[in-house]
């Protein structure tokens, strides 16, 4: 057999369909778990191991979960049933631990067998769905496997594995089919991911041995050297493949944009009233050199709220209309868009002008597209597009309609790209004549692991400096259960910053009374933690409608002109508001999270946000960044119901320590569950990775990511790693390799 003919036979071996080896098993496998193929089955791990001689603490055991335990029986009884014809079998066993939670009931509708084997003092394995009967834990028709008698002596310590199992299905049953499979393949001829070099100079498991030992290991201890292994694999295969993407992309052909010395850039730069910080000179020599390379751009940028990232922006997209290219900056509310274009205008003045009275003779044009828009404005905007007045164009998703076209689109600007999906920002790519330059930017700080693992495909520029003339913002938790009288205080406080002049937000987690939460507003950047509710819904959340209906009754307001904004309101009314805040007619501003990024009001200088606890730190974070952005300090007082002590009371706490938003982001990593960091972001399937944990192995992202920066380089098609393109494919089939596409 040829090599090629041997590595198809091997994908061919574990892309296999299941019931070639399993019957009826497979049909189970595949409706529970979505489990189909030889390579799926094998990558659906044990959870954890259980060891023949020690019983299972019974008052740990989950309610409402299959599990799998070890315990002793303490007693057994059996009884005709009242109701219908058979035996019940009544079994109590327990952990040898003192009280009433070490024991658990049993039942068994005529469980002859289970009479026969499980008497007084047996020791055995049960599996089953807990559940709690008169105030006890239960089990019903649980599957069982006795230890004491029978045991092969080699047998005796070696561990148990537990699979993620269902009621249908228990872990016994999986290890079973997980057995007829390495019993029948031979492992030794699979191309192994981890090159061999890799594997000796870390002393890593062969994948045959690691396959073996993590589903059939002799001890503990061999699970965790598997383990081990196939954590750095989880590693190496998705760095790899963002390392690959890499590649490809550096294939594609662009439109060099080098700078133009007396262009608009120039320009704008000589017009500036202010220094650019030394981190928005670092950063945008970096674009500028990115833009002078004929294969695209693919860059994120980074930054603390303000630190000024539109302006990096706008001086890539001055550098590209001066290479006689466009820009377009996609943003994801209309309030965003619309605050985009009249920062970009007064900030470029008459530059923005292009060919209009007063402009600048060889200025540009800025225009906007929404869906809100009016069809005269509409046919305006696409028409400068497609001419090429227009050098940029900020807009919505309406800019993806496929009746939008460019004269020569250069460059794509993406502020806030958590909330743009895959297909998305492809269409908007291929309205460029060659591969277009992207930007990506988010205001939230990433994690370095993060960074490495969810945004590996794109280089990335952080700016932590923020510019000169930033106000310090102070952070205070309001405590409602401890100080019920502090919301007074709130009032006031609100009152004696409009007094002195000044305006202030108020943010609410909801819209009205119907429960429904903000639709317009930005998402959180990789899953913000589920909101706590009291038991049955009932903890009572302010809202935006309801808060502004009861403002005729808090006396410290009276007098003052308010205004209400959120997503569902018609767009000319949340732009009408919007101009009235940032002109000052309207003091106190009632809304939702759609002012949590773009909102630029120098003049606000305290937010008050209701019920904070119902959002996540980067939310927190965003929301505080839109004050402070004058001359005058600010003051952000988040406001909760939650008892001190309550999980997510840390959270706030978090917010109040600092005003660093890297520091926050690590801690938001630390609190958020692991799956909330990629399984949100792959299509709602599970997680592809099963021992890697992002907040935990940053060293082992790390040498991965060189490993296969270095194997890609070499290899870029992967044709000498059989092996490792095979896992990329396994592990990160299309649907979940989506969630790399944040580019």
């Amino acid at each position: 057999m040829t090599p090629d003919a041997a590595r198809s036979a091997t994908a061919s071996e574990l892309d296999a369909p299941l019931d070639r080896h399993l019957g009826p098993v497979a049909k189970q496998l595949a409706k529970h778990f979505g489990i189909t193929t030889v390579g799926q089955l094998l990558n659906h791990f044990p959870r954890t191991y259980l060891k023949r001689g020690e019983l299972t603490p019974i008052a740990d055991v989950p309610v409402d979960e299959e599990v799998t335990l070890i315990a002793r029986v303490q007693s057994a009884a059996s009884r005709r049933m009242h109701t219908r014809k058979g035996m019940l079998l009544e079994v109590v066993i327990t952990d040898d631990a003192d009280g009433r939670l070490g024991g658990m009931n049993l039942t068994f509708f005529n469980g002859f067998a289970a009479a026969r084997d499980l008497k007084p003092g047996v020791r055995a394995m049960f599996s089953g769905k807990v559940t709690v009967y008169r105030g006890r834990l239960s089990l019903t028709n649980p599957r069982y496997a006795l230890l004491d008698e029978g045991d092969d002596p080699e047998d005796v310590h070696r561990p148990i594995p537990v699979y993620p199992a269902v009621e249908k299905l228990g872990s016994d049953q999986i290890a079973t089919a997980v057995g007829i499979i390495l019993n029948t393949l031979r492992l030794s001829d699979f191309d192994d991911p981890v090159p061999a070099s890799i594997a000796r100079r870390d002393k890593l498991l062969s994948l045959a041995s690691a396959y073996e030992l993590v589903h059939r290991p002799l001890q503990v201890e061999d699970a965790y050297r598997a383990q081990h292994r196939f954590r750095y694999q989880e590693a190496f295969v998705l760095q790899a493949a963002l390392a690959r993407r890499r590649a490809l992309a550096a294939r594609e052909e662009a439109t060099a944009r080098p700078p133009h010395g007396g262009g608009l850039l120039d320009q704008f730069d000589a017009r500036l009233p202010f220094t650019l910080t030394q981190g928005q000179l670092d950063v945008g020599r970096t674009l500028a050199e990115d833009l002078a390379r004929d294969h695209p751009m693919n860059r994120l940028l980074q930054g603390e709220v303000g630190s000024g990232k539109t302006l990096v922006a706008l001086r890539a997209m001055l550098q590209v209309i001066d290479a006689g290219g466009q820009a377009a900056l996609l943003a994801p509310t209309e309030v965003l868009a619309a605050q985009h274009l009249q920062s970009i205008t007064r900030t470029l003045g008459p530059l923005a002008e292009g060919g209009m009275l007063g402009g600048a003779t060889d200025g540009t044009r800025v225009v906007l597209l929404t869906g809100s828009m009016s069809a005269a404005q509409r046919k305006k905007s696409l028409l400068d597009a497609a001419s090429g007045e227009a050098g940029i164009v900020i807009g919505t998703h309406a800019l993806l309609s496929d009746n939008v076209e460019f004269f020569d689109l250069g460059l794509i600007v993406v502020d806030e790209q958590h909330r743009f999906g895959v297909e998305q920002r492809d269409s908007l790519r291929t309205k460029a004549r060659t591969s277009p330059h992207v930007l990506v930017m988010t205001a939230t700080p990433i994690p370095r692991t993060v960074a490495m693992t969810v945004f590996g495909d794109l280089e990335t520029s952080t700016l932590s400096e923020l510019p000169a003339g930033r106000s310090p913002i102070a952070t205070h938790e309001v405590g409602l259960t401890e100080h019920p009288a502090w919301m007074d205080r709130v009032w006031s406080r609100a009152r004696e910053e409009i007094a002195a002049g000044r305006q202030v937000y108020v943010v609410c987690p909801k819209i009205g009374d119907d429960g429904k939460t903000e639709e317009d507003a930005p998402e959180a950047l990789y899953g913000e933690p589920a909101p706590e509710r009291k038991p049955g819904g009932q903890q009572e959340l302010t809202s935006v409608v309801g808060l502004v209906e009861s403002l005729g009754g808090i006396p410290q307001l009276q007098g003052v002109t308010s205004g209400m904004l959120h997503g569902r309101m018609d767009p000319q009314e949340k732009a009408d508001v919007m101009a009235r805040f940032a002109d000052g007619s309207v003091q106190l501003l009632i809304a939702t999270t759609v002012i949590e990024v773009g909102v630029d009001v120098p003049n606000a200088t305290l937010m008050v946000i209701m019920d904070a606890d119902r959002f996540g730190i980067s939310q927190l974070h965003q929301l505080r960044g839109r004050i402070g952005r004058g001359g005058h300090a600010g003051t952000c007082l988040l406001v909760t119901k939650l008892e001190p002590g309550h999980p997510s009371r840390e959270r706030l706490s978090a917010v109040a320590s600092t005003t660093d938003g890297f520091e926050l982001s690590q801690k938001d990593l630390e609190l958020r569950r692991e799956g909330n960091i990629l399984g949100a972001s792959q299509s709602g399937g599970r997680s592809a990775l099963r021992f890697l944990r992002i907040t935990q192995h940053g060293k082992v992202i790390e040498k991965a990511r060189a490993d296969a920066q270095e194997i890609v380089a070499g290899d870029p098609d992967l044709h000498d790693n059989p092996g490792l393109s095979l896992a990329i494919d396994l592990y990160l089939n299309p649907e979940k390799e989506a969630f790399l596409e944040k580019g």
